[in-house]
């Protein structure tokens, strides 16, 4: 078993993500809304050195959160689940799509499967 989880940047595709994962028989996800440290850095108002430049250009202005998401699953869906979020979500190496990363799980409960 392992822990996906999914940093969405491109929430507008939320809810065609969440039916195709569906479809596959991939269901329990948590999704909670959330912030990157650059975006929250760019609140501030300042330009950190280290980022080269003004970090409001690095973003899209419009969204304001991301959605990240925990989905607990067996080894076997993991690759289908990865082969969906790329289908639904594109290039996860373009700027301002998502992240996606597995952890390994050891024991669960009250997770059907």
């Amino acid at each position: 078993m392992q822990l996906m989880v999914m940093v969405l940047n491109r929430v507008e595709v939320l809810d065609t993500l969440l039916e195709k994962l569906m479809e596959d028989g991939i269901c329990g996800a948590t999704i909670l809304s959330s912030t990157g440290m650059v975006r929250e850095l760019a609140k501030s108002g300042e330009d950190f050195p280290i980022f080269g430049g003004s970090l409001r250009m690095l973003l899209d202005p419009e969204r304001k959160e991301s959605k990240t998401l925990f989905m607990v699953l067996t080894d076997e869906k993991v690759e289908q689940a990865k082969k969906i979020i790329r289908e639904v979500v594109g290039d996860l190496s373009k700027p301002d799509t998502g992240v996606i990363f597995t952890l390994p799980v050891l024991s669960t409960e009250g997770v059907e499967f």
